[in-house]
């Protein structure tokens, strides 16, 4: 809204900073962080007056986890509303690469909405059905990919190479709709321990909008010999919310947590991640900075595949971060080190940009 409003009544200035991309994503950062702040406490004890009980903890799971019964969830609400209205102030509204982000942020976000309210209603960790589930969001992908594609060529780019993409034709928006959707469960899986989910996520938002700008320049992109995606650089201005966003939310999930982010929250995120990786062509790289939700699902996957073959589990519980807590890491001790994890994947994922 005010970048529009600079551009029609030529702002003079300090105020002409509203016009560059890396003002606006530093002032949207800070709005999202303040709203996430302000609106915390009373959005949280409103939770708690609403839900009861609060997140359904599993009986199956690690018995240190059932001293958190009774904290809500649906925090997600929380990051979602910082996030929109922090966008909505700062950000090019006829840019479509964020519409598409947005479509997939609030579509997703109302997915794991309802997933959320069906397991605080019925008081059961099972929720909507996975098919149901997977059926929405790539209804929400697909339209998303069909958004982005549109802006976009249809070549899968190499990591390490110059420019070396391989065309895809009609299958990219199959493949871009996959990217969103295994993102988005990724992340969701990751989600089980305060602050797991929520600091690898605002890392990777950091190490895409860095990315996005650079995309979005022309000189840039040709020096580093990275595909150039014309408008893509406002997409940093998207990860800047998700990153004040997620540290707003982080204040209050820190352990011990006072709110639970939920599938609407955990989702909502994936899913904006995997959008902005295939607006900006760097769908592989978003495997290596979000690799450690990547080992989650990974995790669960294997777990599953190999009981159903032989009846035996590879790790002692799925996913990933609950085989450490059962082999006697405490929680804070896992969250910190997936959090080094994270960060060192996120190094690895910027050393692509001039590895080529």
């Amino acid at each position: 809204m005010l970048y529009l409003l600079a551009q029609w009544f030529e702002f003079e200035g300090i105020f002409n900073l509203v016009r560059y991309q890396t003002a606006r994503a530093g002032a949207t950062l800070l709005t999202a962080l303040l709203i996430g702040l302000v609106i915390g406490p009373r959005f949280i004890a409103m939770l708690r007056v609403r839900q009861g009980k609060g997140q359904p903890i599993r009986e199956d799971g690690p018995q240190t986890h059932l001293a958190k019964r009774g904290t809500p969830t649906m925090g997600g609400l929380m990051i979602l509303v910082s996030l929109f209205l922090s966008l909505m102030l700062w950000m090019d509204l006829s840019n479509p690469f964020i519409w598409a982000c947005l479509a997939v942020t609030a579509g997703f976000g109302l997915i794991g909405f309802l997933d959320d309210y069906d397991k605080v209603s019925k008081s059961s960790h099972k929720g909507v059905s996975g098919k149901t589930r997977l059926l929405l969001e790539f209804l929400v992908a697909g339209i998303a990919s069909w958004i982005v594609v549109g802006q976009i060529n249809t070549f899968l780019y190499i990591p390490f190479f110059n420019n070396l993409g391989v065309e895809l034709g009609y299958f990219y928006y199959v493949f871009a709709a996959f990217v969103i959707v295994g993102a988005g469960n990724a992340v969701n899986l990751t989600d089980g321990l305060d602050g797991l989910a929520t600091m690898p996520v605002i890392i990777a938002a950091g190490t895409f909008a860095l990315i996005a700008y650079l995309v979005g320049r022309v000189d840039y992109s040709e020096y580093l010999g990275i595909p150039h995606v014309a408008g893509a650089g406002e997409l940093a201005i998207f990860c800047a919310a998700i990153i004040g966003a997620g540290l707003a939310f982080l204040w209050f999930n820190a352990p011990p947590a006072a709110v639970f982010m939920g599938d609407t929250g955990s989702l909502a995120l994936g899913g904006a991640l995997g959008a902005i990786a295939v607006a900006t062509h760097h769908e592989i790289v978003l495997g290596v900075v979000g690799g450690l939700f990547v080992f989650e699902a990974l995790s669960v996957i294997i777990q599953v595949v190999w009981f159903k073959r032989t009846g035996k589990r590879v790790f002692r519980m799925a996913p990933i971060h609950h085989h450490f807590e059962q082999l006697g890491w405490s929680e804070s001790k896992v969250v910190i080190r997936f959090w080094i994890v994270a960060i060192v994947l996120a190094i690895l994922g910027l050393a692509t940009l001039k590895l080529r």
